[in-house]
């Protein structure tokens, strides 16, 4: 999900009150449904209560279930990557009002995860598996960690403008987006992009790790990295250099290394 680029938009109330009730409601609607894939994703990829989790399923050949995989997640990562883009917004609204234009690409987003979560074939030779139980207990809670890394990160730089929440609140009150404005809170003093960190060790903190599980990791680790140099050149576009300073100074995902 693109991080600090999404916040503090300059978008004006558009449209009849009862136009913009009904894009409150639908971004009410975009948010519930972000939300509860967000909740089955933590599910689907640590195996806990979802009724399908990432080990799950048919078993089918392996070189049809990564051709599968693989085409789930670069559907996703090319659906979150291309709207996110601001060459993309600018002539995605012109069809769809600028204060749903988050909670549209939001919906869009969560979309593409539950059907990568639906669609997903299971992989499950095992690649690695830690015997010892407070060692596997210790990488399942560095594991929880990563996903209260991203969850937090989220509300410290605004979750519900990162969302779209805040966007359709101020539509249906008639008040303006304040302009955007370049901030560093909390863990982004530590590290430009907490979020993907976040993931990162979610993704990897396991302790059976299947040939399903590092094809997830190692795929989202790639995309995250390509995002980030998407977001990165969006970003120094946006705010200059401001963005430049803080990129030397601060490093990309290890927290306390000094910026390339």
């Amino acid at each position: 999900m693109s991080e600090m680029q999404a916040t503090g938009r300059d978008v004006r109330a558009d449209g009849s009150m009862l136009g913009r009730v009904v894009a409150f409601l639908y971004g009410v609607a975009c948010y519930a449904v972000f939300f509860a894939s967000f909740l089955y994703a933590l599910g689907f990829v640590e195996g806990l209560v979802v009724p399908k989790a990432i080990d799950d399923g048919p078993v089918v050949p392996a070189v049809a279930a990564v051709t599968v995989d693989l085409l789930l997640l670069a559907l996703f990562a090319l659906q979150h990557s291309v709207m996110a883009r601001p060459a993309f917004k600018r002539w995605w609204t012109q069809f769809v009002p600028k204060s749903v234009e988050r909670s549209t690409y939001v919906l869009l987003s969560s979309l593409a995860l539950a059907l990568l979560c639906w669609q997903w074939r299971p992989l499950p030779a095992v690649v690695w598996h830690v015997d010892n139980p407070t060692i596997a207990m210790a990488l399942v809670g560095l594991s929880f960690l990563g996903w209260l890394i991203v969850l937090t990160s989220t509300f410290i730089i605004n979750h519900f403008e990162l969302f779209g929440l805040h966007q359709v609140a101020n539509n249906l009150t008639g008040r303006a987006t304040p302009p955007q404005r370049f901030r560093t809170p909390l863990f982004y003093k530590f590290v430009r992009h907490p979020i993907y960190l976040g993931f990162i060790i979610a993704f990897w903190s396991m302790p059976t790790m299947t040939v399903g599980r590092l094809l997830f990791a190692a795929a989202t680790t790639a995309y995250i990295l390509i995002g980030i140099v998407l977001e990165e050149r969006d970003l120094v576009d946006v705010f200059g250099d401001d963005y430049r300073r803080y990129r030397a100074r601060v490093s990309m995902l290890i927290p306390w290394r000094k910026s390339a």
